[in-house]
């Protein structure tokens, strides 16, 4: 039986990532726009973040808990995941505007669209955290905590504040309050926390399908990258020197080797 208190604890990780994306709303209290450059940047750092969570995270650990077959396989569930919720959201657009005077209706589809986005980072840090209380972890607010769980609480976390800074981006165009820009980058990741606590109580509960569970984070949180984070990357950038492809590469490689330290430590 999972405890209370553990699944307390994962929400609160999982609350944690999603309050880091208020942070990428911050730099609007001191600059007024962000430029082209700047943005395929974060971009290409929260990229370079995700592959590295995912690759020498996720994957690694989960060769270590089952076989390439089984990692393989979850990682195809995620990524068929992502597409059909794509798919059933088609054309379903959101203009930020459309966050200050939305009704019911309205709001639900916001919330399935950002879902799709959040929902597979929430899973990752929950599967993350199955070794909870077992041994091997680090002390932590009085739970024998998986280092895989720090890193992968860590890594989301610090991808969330480029994206928070992106989402932001054109409710500042739109004249939305400063205040109001950190509460709907915050909003945007509220799916994280609730699917860090179902992801955790599935591998806990059904502890044969952990090399699965690793495999589908990984599968969904790559192929958003590939699938989203570069495209709008080179879009955002086409009219930079070389399409803006060298700042995203070197935003790529600076995210890589911000995490890849942590992954050996």
């Amino acid at each position: 039986m999972i405890s209370l208190d553990a699944s307390a604890f994962v929400f609160v990780a999982g609350l944690v990532t999603a309050l880091a994306t208020g942070i990428g709303a911050l730099p609007f209290f001191f600059f007024e726009t962000i430029s082209d450059r700047g943005n395929v940047a974060l971009w290409g750092f929260a990229s370079g973040i995700m592959l590295s969570a995912s690759l020498f995270g996720l994957v690694q650990e989960g060769l270590a808990e089952g076989t390439p077959a089984e990692i393989g396989i979850g990682m195809l569930a995620g990524v068929v995941l992502v597409i059909v919720a794509h798919e059933v959201l088609l054309d379903a657009e959101i203009d930020p505007k459309e966050y200050e005077e939305a009704d019911f209706r309205k709001l639900v589809l916001i919330l399935g669209v950002l879902t799709v986005h959040s929902f597979p980072e929430g899973i990752a840090v929950g599967v993350s955290f199955a070794d909870l209380g077992l041994e091997g972890g680090t002390a932590l607010f009085g739970f024998t905590v998986p280092l895989l769980a720090v890193f992968m609480t860590v890594a989301i976390s610090i991808h969330n504040i480029p994206e928070g800074t992106a989402i932001s981006i054109p409710l500042r165009a739109m004249g939305v309050s400063k205040w109001k820009m950190v509460w709907w980058s915050v909003f945007s990741s509220l799916p994280q926390p609730i699917g860090a606590v179902i992801a955790f109580a599935f591998v806990r509960y059904a502890r044969e399908f952990l090399p699965y569970g690793f495999g589908f984070a990984a599968g969904a949180m790559i192929y958003l990258v590939l699938s989203e984070f570069i495209p709008e990357a080179l879009e955002t950038g086409a009219d930079l020197p070389h399409g803006g492809k060298r700042v995203l590469a070197g935003g790529s490689a600076l995210g890589s080797a911000l995490m890849v330290p942590l992954a050996y430590l």
